[in-house]
């Protein structure tokens, strides 16, 4: 039996217990988030679909396996979005920058990069608790809100807060989960906002992270996603969100 899923790509052999069991403790989040805004109709499709995914985990007694079920759920959902017409309408930014570090922040500029299924090679965290899952495997950021932080006074760059991509020209406050981008060469899904760390207290002038958080400012959050299509990136790229 193959290791990767032919209908979503979820390949067993990228997850271990950890990596699992913290995923899984966002299910329910996660497909909350998947769903969000989705007209009445469609929102009641999908919330029987979230019925069905949160059954088949529970029913599964192997780790690996109740996780293909939320990962494969979950993309079912942005499926039918897409097939419903309700996925965001075509749009194009800008690769602005590119970062990746052995451990830590800042990351550093680098002008491309090999993106494979784990993220940017020769990139690393530090720590693994909050971080390297499947589904992080890039952390892609705005440059338009770095630029606006700048203007208000913090000492913030790109790269500052770990973002591997930093993407100018797209209207970020519309971006949501299951929004599939184009990248250059690589395709990824985003998953999830980042939740500020406050090992970025640094780059505010008051130590606020919280400036990031998705509930304070949807334009000005970090973003998670995954790679479905390994490939290299390179500063100046085209990036289009691809319904």
């Amino acid at each position: 039996m193959s290791d990767v899923c032919d209908r979503c790509g979820f390949d067993r052999s990228e997850w271990n217990e950890q990596d699992a069991e913290r995923t899984l403790s966002h299910a329910a989040g996660f497909l909350a988030a998947w769903s969000t805004d989705a007209p009445a109709g469609l929102a009641r499709r999908l919330d029987a679909r979230t019925a069905d995914v949160l059954g088949a985990i529970d029913a599964s007694a192997e780790l690996i396996d109740r996780t293909h079920h939320l990962w494969h759920g979950l993309v079912s959902i942005a499926d039918q979005r897409r097939v419903a017409g309700d996925a965001l309408p075509t749009a194009t930014g800008t690769v602005d920058g590119l970062h990746r570090s052995d451990g830590g922040v800042p990351k550093l500029p680098v002008d491309d990069a090999q993106v494979g299924v784990r993220g940017v090679e020769g990139d690393r965290q530090a720590a693994r608790v909050h971080h390297g899952r499947p589904w992080q495997a890039l952390c892609l950021w705005s440059s338009d809100a770095i630029a606006a932080f700048v203007a208000e006074g913090h000492p913030i760059a790109p790269g500052s807060a770990g973002e591997n991509v930093t993407i100018g020209g797209l209207d970020w406050a519309s971006l949501r989960a299951g929004t599939i981008l184009d990248i250059g060469d690589v395709r990824c899904q985003l998953w999830s906002p980042a939740e500020p760390c406050q090992k970025n207290a640094r780059w505010f002038t008051d130590g606020d992270v919280g400036r990031m958080h998705v509930d304070r400012d949807p334009g000005r959050t970090r973003w998670y996603a995954s790679v479905l299509r390994p490939g290299v990136v390179r500063v100046g790229d085209t990036v289009t969100v691809s319904p």
